[in-house]
């Protein structure tokens, strides 16, 4: 039997996740009995084969798409039972990095970066430092005036990663954050996702780098077939992939 992935910090579990299925029209569940915990302040690797329902699972705890059954809370909030408006507010307390970067096209890469503080209606004066700053580590500070299409893969990459983490959001979901960049700035992304879950954010990380997992040491939860696994187990599937 599965269990729940829980590492205990002694707070009520920020996400929820109770035996939730999802399928896709009259198909096979792309996620089964999927039973999750994941704490304030924890640090999780998500991995498994293409196709496995990661993406799906990193969207149910967004609160982008429900569960075809099953229970899924969210900063204590039922998600089913939500209104709108709430779904809205509680999204913004989550950064995102969508494999495919969702960047927009209209905007420089300092105003894509800084769109999630400008939507709190913060003055510029108030973020423009800290967006700077973010920058300079992703190494895009010579292009935060450039056209997110004028960037290479990997830049766009870094900046959809800025981008999530510029607020300081409650929970980190990064789909593949790293599959656009070489090792060193895979690394040196890595060392800013550690330093932000220091800082109290709960990080989730969906990735084929079994390099980068075995480097930081964070709990492992595999899918596979829809099904999840945590712990020796994962990390035992993990090793075999």
């Amino acid at each position: 039997m599965d269990r729940a992935a829980d590492i205990s910090t002694g707070d009520e579990p920020i996400v929820r996740l109770n035996n939730v299925g999802v399928r896709y029209g009259r198909g096979l569940e792309a996620l089964n009995d999927v039973k999750l915990s994941l704490d304030p302040g924890s640090f999780h690797f998500l991995t498994g084969p293409s196709g496995a329902g990661k993406s799906t699972l990193l969207r149910l705890i967004y609160l982008a798409q429900k569960p075809t059954r099953g229970l899924v809370t969210v900063f204590g909030i039922d998600a089913a039972r939500a209104s709108r408006r709430t779904l809205a507010a509680l999204r913004q307390r989550i950064g995102v990095v969508f494999q495919d970067f969702h960047l927009l096209s209209h905007l420089s890469v300092f105003d894509n970066v800084a769109l999630p503080l400008r939507i709190g209606d913060a003055p510029l004066k108030a973020y423009r430092e800290d967006v700077e700053e973010l920058l300079t580590w992703v190494g895009l500070k010579e292009k935060m005036d450039a056209n997110p299409e004028t960037l290479s893969g990997g830049e766009r990459q870094r900046a959809a990663i800025a981008r999530a983490v510029v607020g300081k959001p409650e929970i980190i979901l990064a789909d593949e954050p790293t599959g656009n960049v070489d090792h060193e700035m895979a690394a040196r992304l890595m060392r800013l996702f550690v330093q932000l879950n220091k800082l109290g954010s709960t990080v989730v990380i969906a990735t084929h780098d079994l390099d980068l997992v075995r480097e930081i040491g964070a709990p492992v939860m595999r899918l596979e077939r829809g099904r999840l696994t945590v712990g020796a187990a994962a990390a035992a599937n993990m090793e075999r992939q």
